[in-house]
């Protein structure tokens, strides 16, 4: 118990001290940036190993190469919906399936366990006998 204790006052510690501005009206923060930025090389390096050239896999996703090109540099204002057009044509979609797995939130585990009652609601004893 005192490790779930630990666990949810990082996360409450770390709420706290987020900025409240939309993420859109400021620089993503620097880890978003950064996965951002591998997840571009990935890509890259997914494209060269299939010796697609970029203006290949842009005419594959219908996109222009300069997005194909932003997309492998990681730039933030690309759309989801680009990436995963990417990733699809790339035959690497399916591993996107565990991203926000519920099954693998361990935060949000140990914060719905601090919700749930400790003992069950108390049952009123009237029965209702009306068929």
């Amino acid at each position: 118990m005192l490790y779930i204790s630990y666990i949810y006052n990082i996360y409450v510690g770390y709420r706290q001290h987020m900025s409240k501005a939309p993420l859109s009206s400021k620089e993503p923060p620097a880890a978003v940036e950064q996965v951002l930025r591998q997840l571009g090389k990935n890509i890259k390096t997914a494209r060269l190993r299939r010796n697609m050239r970029i203006v290949d896999l842009a005419e594959r996703v219908g996109v222009s190469r300069f997005l194909i090109s932003d997309i492998e540099h990681g730039k933030p204002t690309v759309s989801v919906g680009s990436y995963m057009a990417v990733l699809w044509v790339l035959d690497l979609l399916d591993k996107m399936n565990n991203v926000a797995n519920p099954d693998l939130d361990e935060v949000g585990k140990i914060l719905e366990q601090k919700r749930l009652p400790k003992t069950a609601s108390r049952q009123s004893r009237e029965l209702d006998n009306d068929f």
